[in-house]
């Protein structure tokens, strides 16, 4: 990490760390939580009427709320009222905002870090705010019916369209943080500006349509082409994510061992990881903050 070679990759599990297993994400004891894969697929279930005993896979359930409200705009507007609430980052969140800063006090060759996510939340970029830390965003903006592409927020707020095809020279990971969102992100300022990869749909559009590895820009891959991976709140059964580490890997001239942080991996996740040849370490991410901050 201290050599900039290992790029977390954050998934709706990450949104778990720090929350008490009794605590409900919706406000039980006065306090509200950002909600996991499952629990945001429960939440649209019951607010619109999804089929009694139909699997709650988030997909499909985002699919139904598409199909039954005649368009995805009754969707987006309830996960932008979730996810633009007033919320404290995490544990996990402001450990990876406080490194740049660690790294450079111990005279670290890369400070800065690349971080991928497939959140749609702003719980990392506040965490960095909160630590003093500017960061690059680099966010998968969805276009109706036609490929998407990806937006570049600067430290001051600027926005820009990254071009397709082309090589991006408005980044520089060695320098500042950048968090790379795959699968869209939340826009406080402007809700139309929102863009969710979330739906059957949306998944099809962008294995289909997308050639991610030619949308993301050119120096954020090749950071990707030679660094280990350390997934933190994913389980490797989750189809959207093998769906962009396909195309990463396939890049890579040589494979890097990488690491996944799961506490309890059943059989089918264990077979997964093992398949792509990443180990699994079998602890709690709380239990992994305190080991990495004693470290």
């Amino acid at each position: 990490m201290e050599d900039g070679k290992v790029i977390p990759f954050l998934g709706a599990g990450a949104n778990l760390c720090g929350r008490p297993e009794t605590v409900d994400w919706r406000g039980e004891g006065g306090e509200r939580y950002l909600p996991s894969g499952s629990e945001l697929a429960d939440y649209l279930a019951e607010e619109f009427a999804y089929p009694e005993g139909e699997p709650r896979d988030l997909v499909r359930v985002s699919q139904y709320v598409d199909l039954a409200t005649g368009g995805e705009a009754a969707l987006f507007e309830t996960l932008h009222s979730l996810f633009s609430r007033e919320l404290a980052p995490n544990p996990l969140h402001a450990f990876l905002a406080e490194l740049p800063a660690r790294n450079r006090e111990r005279g670290a060759r890369v400070p800065c870090q690349l971080i991928v996510t497939t959140n749609y939340d702003d719980a990392l970029e506040r965490a960095f705010d909160a630590a003093g830390e500017a960061v690059d965003i680099v966010y998968y903006a969805a276009e109706p019916d036609e490929p998407g592409r990806f937006v570049h927020i600067s430290p001051d707020g600027e926005r820009r369209e990254i071009p397709r095809h082309t090589d991006y020279v408005g980044l520089s990971p060695e320098e500042r943080t950048v968090i790379l969102k795959i699968h869209g992100a939340i826009d406080r300022t402007d809700e139309g500006a929102d863009s969710y990869v979330i739906t059957e749909d949306h998944y099809i559009d962008y294995v289909a349509r997308t050639n991610v590895s030619k949308l993301i820009p050119a120096a954020l891959m090749a950071r990707m082409r030679t660094s280990h991976f350390l997934f933190l709140g994913y389980g490797m059964r989750d189809w959207n994510l093998r769906v962009v580490l396909h195309y990463v890997w396939s890049q890579q001239v040589r494979r890097f061992g990488s690491w996944a942080v799961q506490d309890r991996p059943d059989e089918i996740d264990e077979r997964f990881w093992q398949r792509h040849r990443v180990e699994i370490v079998r602890a709690r991410l709380e239990d992994w903050l305190v080991a990495m901050n004693g470290r």
